[in-house]
């Protein structure tokens, strides 16, 4: 039997890029808390921001806290892929944390703003974009009361802001339901679309 040309090496998982997005309030940051906890092969993007830590949160942990100046900074340096002005603070992705980590070979996971979002389809039109949404508006709305972070006109310029980023959902290859007391699900859906993705026979080409 002849099995010299029989190569089973031409299917070779390339690293994925996943952008999870979504409106304000919505559980980015739960649904990154349940994946890191699921799944330990996964590189996460720690977002740098200007703003000021909230209860619980830990630097370089949930996010890099920057001085405005520092961020002002590092921008000019080009440290980051990506940046933008969210309600009235900095967030951005750092350069480093996404390049190296792909060039290690690593699924890198990252959660941004639907603005950042664009940015890396534009940079990174094969990386995989997923827009969490919530069961009803009103569920949606109830946690971004009970967060008690924003002022009532806080809570409207949220509002309007969701109703143009909703606008944008097109933009995303796939949606995930984020509902009250489901994160599991939510969570286990990601991880779905991770394994369909890497079972692909032509592979999202990021490096």
């Amino acid at each position: 039997m002849e099995l010299d040309e029989l190569n089973f090496d031409l299917y070779r998982p390339q690293p994925l890029l996943i952008v999870i997005s979504g409106t304000s309030g919505i559980g980015k940051d739960a649904v990154l808390q349940g994946l890191r906890t699921k799944s330990q092969g996964l590189h996460f993007v720690v977002t740098a921001t200007s703003r000021l830590p909230r209860p619980n949160e830990v630097d370089g942990k949930d996010y890099f806290f920057f001085t405005r100046e520092d961020f002002t900074r590092r921008i000019e340096n080009g440290e980051f892929i990506e940046y933008a002005m969210v309600y009235e603070d900095y967030k951005g992705g750092l350069r480093s944390q996404v390049e190296d980590a792909l060039r290690s070979g690593k699924d890198v996971v990252l959660r941004v703003d639907v603005q950042g979002a664009e940015t890396y389809r534009r940079l990174y039109p094969e990386a995989i974009l997923i827009f969490l949404i919530p069961n009803t508006i009103d569920e949606w709305y109830g946690r971004l009361k009970t967060r008690n972070t924003e002022s009532p006109e806080n809570l409207k310029v949220r509002i309007e802001t969701a109703k143009e980023e909703v606008k944008k959902i097109g933009l995303f290859d796939y949606v995930v339901v984020n509902a009250e007391n489901c994160l599991g699900e939510a969570v286990d859906d990601i991880l779905s679309i991770i394994k369909v993705e890497h079972h692909k026979v032509h592979h999202r080409k990021l490096i």
